[in-house]
């Protein structure tokens, strides 16, 4: 049996990233424990001492999928270690060492290269992540390079949590993350640790694929989210993107994913000067489904998209 087939359905791509998930986690059996020690959440977590876990996170950065030719290689680098920083980050932790591994074709350029890790290495230096080791494979595929990031936290937040009455915060602006803000977003560590040391946080995660396919991610099946339309805060890349695709800036900020601003819930009694910087923009309601409605209709979100592997 080879690797590849020439007939879709019974290609990877019949079933879209995230039910492939679910099918390896089914393949893997016993040999997979349960979140938050194994597979579901932003990080794997487990115990490492007596005051703390460890949190263990992987990433990939992979040519013409997460950066191009034309792109620096300084950002890509960047871009690599911040990935996986904010795995870290939106389970409130610390990062402390990594390992990288690269998959490269004989013809990368060393000049290339050299700016790519020396990207890298000025970010790890500036989060005092330690890089401690890998591996390099030489490929005739697209160049690739991976990441696996060791950190801890004291209390790691966890994706699943939300409770009916919670409100819904971002960190930040959403949308328009294709132009360029993709290769230069900052992991949100300090508001990731800032969120894990206040009791009211039931959840937390980093938006990468999009606030419409990331939000429902966090629902139970007995919970839905009102969604404030207007309260959600706009990239001005967002409303550049507008323009270029003709969709409302508002779709760019549902949509487009790579924002990785933190995600997270929290009872409507936190005080909020105890929180980081946030835009609330709806609540947690009991209202079975795991939906997305417009908080003033009650309508489900017809459109709940966003980027997906393999789609």
């Amino acid at each position: 049996m080879g690797p590849f087939t020439d007939n879709p359905a019974l290609s990877i791509s019949s079933l879209g990233e995230k039910a492939l998930l679910a099918q390896i986690r089914l393949w893997l059996g016993e040999a997979a424990p349960p979140s938050p020690a194994g597979m579901g959440d932003d990080c794997a977590v487990f115990a490492m001492e007596a005051n703390a876990s460890a949190l263990l996170t992987t990433d990939s950065v992979v040519l013409n999928r997460h950066f191009l030719e034309s792109d620096p290689p300084a950002l890509v680098g960047r871009k690599l270690l911040h990935r996986n920083l904010s795995d870290i980050a939106a389970m409130g932790g610390i990062p402390l060492r990594a390992v990288i591994a690269g998959f490269l074709p004989r013809t990368v350029s060393l000049a290339w290269l050299e700016a790519c890790i020396r990207g890298l290495a000025a970010e790890a230096l500036r989060h005092k992540v330690d890089i401690i080791g890998g591996d390099l494979t030489e490929t005739t595929h697209d160049l690739a390079l991976n990441m696996t990031l060791l950190g801890n936290a004291t209390s790691p937040l966890m994706r699943s949590g939300a409770m009916p009455g919670d409100h819904i915060g971002v960190t930040g602006p959403l949308g328009g993350s294709r132009l360029g803000r993709h290769l230069r977003f900052a992991a949100r560590l300090a508001e990731g640790q800032q969120l894990a040391a206040l009791p009211g946080i039931h959840a937390c995660m980093d938006i990468s694929d999009g606030l419409a396919v990331d939000l429902p991610g966090m629902l139970s099946p007995d919970c839905s989210a009102a969604l404030d339309f207007d309260a959600i805060p706009l990239h001005p890349d967002a409303l550049q993107a507008s323009h270029l695709s003709g969709q409302p800036p508002l779709w760019h900020a549902l949509h487009d994913g790579e924002d990785h601003e933190l995600l997270f819930m929290f009872t409507p009694d936190t005080a909020q000067d105890q929180l980081p910087p946030h835009h609330c923009i709806g609540r947690i309601l009991d209202h079975p489904g795991g939906l997305l409605l417009d908080s003033k209709t009650g309508a489900p979100i017809s459109d709940q998209h966003g980027y997906e592997h393999f789609r």
